[in-house]
């Protein structure tokens, strides 16, 4: 969220990602120093021996590097998919077909990198060195940040817009002060509202600024904007006081801000079933058969490569076969499915993959009771159709409620929209853990066993867990379906970027 701020009302996209680049890079360059240098970190020792902790510096070094990363990431996650939408002419027909696929060829790439971080650098590091594993990620991330800096000439740069939270803040208090005030629906004859010309302009750069026009939700905020006495105007129609009287490009964009929150809180609970697959799923994978022939054991973290794999090739496939054909059969241009169909869709996949994640977890249980092992002979294959689904529910839910933000806020938002997607992923994780704690306290008897706790699954229901996160599913269908559906309110790709570009001022790239 910081970094979201810090580029939208300061410093603009580019150099944010600019600097949290080098900021990460830094980071990750002293983790690798770390593991190269002896002197930077403890020595080794093979347990049940006495291990020396860390000296105080040493975990200094460790603090700042991760401290290092986490800013680098607040920095580069919220703006690296909104500086990658900027780069799109929409007001050109072949810009607009490009925009529209841009979100799903964004996940592919970032959803590819994973996949070589969980198997070939997890692989490095844990059968190899250390040393290499941290290398090839810091190599990596110079060469890409290399590549990023030679584009610089060819970029579209947008220039920050102020602090939006500001703004936000000026229209509520405008708003509850002239809450007395009433407003008649499609009634804006006899109403006056404060609607000022956008106008940015500067020697070098000009922003494609959308003008948003005043709509008829929220209306009671519209009267942050409603000019009910002529002394609120200044000789050169511009408001005295702020937090008093503010434009309907400010009171649209908090607007904005509201009407995702509940497409928002949809995502969050779709994202649930997708956490479980990263936490569960691996202990899952501990106790059971990971031998694959004679010599080689299949590592627990390498079980989420089938939900990667699943979306990449559900990316690839959509982009390059269905909708080609689609287009050819139905002789029309725009068959995508609409962003209600998708994150229906992947809500949907949530289920299904808590439906048979209960089931392959009650036959791992059973089988290792019944052969009174830690381990379940069960194969960990059993975990791939789960593992497929959790990535399926990525391509639909999680890719389309990205696209959902940021096409839906305003251009002086996308940062924000990004952040708030990355925030969404987070939250799930917290509400998952708030669920699981729910059910420790709740299923707990008087020798202290519950549903869930302990390193030993064969002692715990995790079952009757995935079968509660499905009814979270089945609750949460209901919810985006009668309800948070009705938040999107432009639910077509090629709808939505005319609309943005039909009320473009400029647009030009620096020479």
């Amino acid at each position: 969220m910081p970094g979201a701020l810090l580029s939208d009302a300061y410093l603009g996209r580019f150099w944010t990602l600019l600097i949290g680049s080098v900021i990460s890079m830094l980071g990750m360059g002293i983790l690798t120093l770390g593991a190269g240098i002896s002197k930077l970190r403890p020595p080794p020792c093979t347990p049940p021996a006495d291990c020396i902790p860390p000296t105080s510096w040493q975990l200094a070094i460790l603090f700042i590097a991760l401290m290092m990363l986490a800013i680098g990431a607040g920095c580069i996650r919220p703006c690296n998919i909104a500086f990658g939408a900027d780069q799109f002419d929409i007001r050109t027909e072949k810009g607009r077909a490009s925009y529209s696929r841009f979100y799903n060829w964004w996940y592919f790439s970032f959803t590819l990198s994973l996949l070589v971080a969980l198997t070939l650098v997890v692989y490095v590091q844990t059968n190899i060195s250390w040393t290499i594993g941290f290398a090839i990620p810091t190599v990596c991330f110079a060469f890409s940040s290399s590549i990023f800096l030679i584009g610089c000439p060819t970029y579209i740069y947008k220039k920050p817009q102020g602090s939006i939270f500001i703004d936000m803040a000026r229209v509520v208090v405008a708003a509850f002060r002239k809450r007395k005030l009433t407003l008649e629906e499609n009634d804006e004859i006899h109403q006056n509202f404060y609607d000022p010309p956008s106008s940015i302009s500067d020697d070098r750069l000009e922003s494609m600024v959308p003008k948003l026009t005043r709509t008829n939700r929220l209306m009671f905020l519209d009267k942050a904007a409603l000019i009910n006495q002529p002394d609120e105007l200044n000789r050169v129609g511009l408001a005295k006081n702020n937090w008093r009287l503010c434009s309907v490009q400010q009171v649209e964009q908090l607007k904005c801000l509201i009407g995702i929150l509940p497409v928002w809180l949809a995502g969050i609970l779709s994202f649930v079933s997708m956490d479980q697959q990263n936490t569960f799923g691996i202990l899952q994978a501990l106790q059971m058969n990971r031998k694959l022939g004679s010599h080689f054991t299949i590592p627990p973290a390498w079980i989420g490569f089938a939900a990667m794999a699943a979306l990449t090739l559900w990316i690839l496939s959509y982009e390059r076969i269905f909708l080609p054909l689609a287009r050819v059969l139905l002789k029309k241009d725009d068959v995508r499915l609409s962003v209600k169909a998708r994150i229906k869709i992947g809500i949907v996949m949530s289920i299904l993959s808590m439906v048979i994640s209960a089931v392959v977890e009650s036959k791992r249980r059973d089988m290792a009771l019944k052969n009174h092992s830690y381990v379940s002979p069960l194969s960990v294959a059993y975990l791939a159709p789960q593992q497929i689904l959790s990535g399926l529910t990525e391509a639909f839910a999680a890719v389309t409620i990205m696209e959902f933000f940021t096409t839906q806020m305003p251009e002086s938002m996308r940062s924000l929209a990004g952040s708030i997607f990355f925030i969404s992923l987070s939250m799930a994780s917290y509400f998952a853990t708030a669920i699981v704690n729910i059910i420790y306290q709740v299923t707990r008897n008087s020798q202290g066993v519950a549903w869930l706790g302990g390193h030993n699954l064969n002692q715990n229901r995790l079952d009757y867990f995935y079968g509660i996160i499905a009814c979270v599913g089945v609750i949460n269908y209901i919810y985006f379906g009668f309800f948070a559906s009705k938040y999107v309110f432009i639910d077509n790709n090629t709808k939505t970027i005319e609309a943005t570009s039909s009320s473009v001022d400029a647009h030009t790239r620096v020479e």
